[in-house]
């Protein structure tokens, strides 16, 4: 068995490939190197066509790397007693292993994969969504009902045509207005608005509340085109997370450790000014003796303090 990966050589996967090496093989989809993953599954499905048995034993190690590979190589060898193995993988706590395994019933082209594809539609991960919906077309599935419709556009994020299909296209833009990235929360709210149905009223009142400013803002510009009163808006807002920061926070941070205190508020160069301070202070210190050093370093921490304090209290707090 080949452990040259464990002293940081590239293992040899053509040599591994050549004696039947499966558990070196395993072991190399755990390698730091892409394209040794890649080389790897690869040999292993070539492999696996003569001895499935082994892949699938391997299958069951947690290592996401390692199930991956696997992955990888099940849908090379397209052996149909891999498909359930594949389907349980829809469920994995990793997305990548769930995303790949999408892919990869994808290409068995069967009518088993259909069921668990759609209700993959549904994941909360939005690669995992995507891999079922580009499965699902190369199975050559068709919606059987436009809900179904609504949450395969939604897996491809397409967002045109979840505009078009009103009242079905409510339930998955449901789900994207509570998505994890909040690129996918921000165009669910705003194709609700261009839908304009009352139904999505619930779901807007939630959005008014987001942590994120333009999905809020989103919200605002589709409430009333849904029937949300616009005297309801800023009760609704009222609601979200206070994101403005402190500026007691930001006066202490810029008395204590110059700069700082700009840095906490977002603003780049903080460092510089923290840099600035440290030189000028070091070069006083030597040159100038202690009590001129303090004497003139307070005070300007002090305006620092009440400078960074100001900025604070201007900031936008929607």
């Amino acid at each position: 068995m080949d452990f040259s990966w464990l002293n940081g050589r590239k293992p040899d996967i053509p040599a591994m490939k050549a004696r039947s090496d499966f558990r070196g093989l395993v072991r190399a989809l755990r390698h730091g190197d892409l394209e040794v993953q890649t080389q790897a599954a690869h040999a292993l499905g070539e492999l696996g066509k003569a001895d499935i048995k082994q892949l699938v034993m391997a299958f069951g190690r947690r290592n996401k790397y390692v199930r991956l590979g696997i992955i990888e190589a099940f849908a090379e060898i397209k052996d149909p007693g891999t498909i359930d193995l594949l389907i349980s993988a829809l469920d994995d706590p990793n997305n990548e292993v769930r995303w790949e395994a999408a892919l990869a019933l994808g290409e068995f082209h069967t009518t088993r994969a259909i069921e668990p594809l759609t209700r993959t539609l549904r994941d909360p991960d939005k690669y995992v969504r995507y891999g079922a919906a580009l499965a699902l077309d190369k199975i050559g599935w068709q919606p059987l009902n436009d809900l179904d419709t609504g949450f395969h556009a939604f897996g491809k994020q397409d967002w045109d045509l979840l505009s078009t299909l009103g009242d079905e296209a409510l339930l998955p833009l449901a789900q994207g207005s509570q998505d994890r990235d909040a690129t996918v929360r921000v165009k669910a709210v705003e194709v609700l608005g261009s839908i304009g149905n009352g139904k999505a009223i619930p779901v807007l009142y939630q959005a008014l509340k987001d942590e994120n400013d333009l999905v809020r803002w989103n919200a605002v510009m589709a409430a009333p085109k849904c029937g949300i009163p616009l005297m309801h808006l800023p009760r609704g807002l009222s609601r979200r997370p206070r994101i403005r920061k402190n500026p007691l926070i930001a006066g202490f941070l810029n008395f204590l450790l110059p700069g700082m205190g700009y840095l906490y508020l977002g603003h780049w160069w903080g460092i510089l000014v923290f840099q600035i301070d440290v030189t000028a202070t070091l070069w006083l210190y030597i040159n100038e003796g202690e009590t001129l050093t303090y004497g003139t370093a307070f005070p300007i921490y002090a305006l620092l303090a009440l400078h960074a304090y100001y900025m604070a209290t201007k900031m936008p707090d929607l």
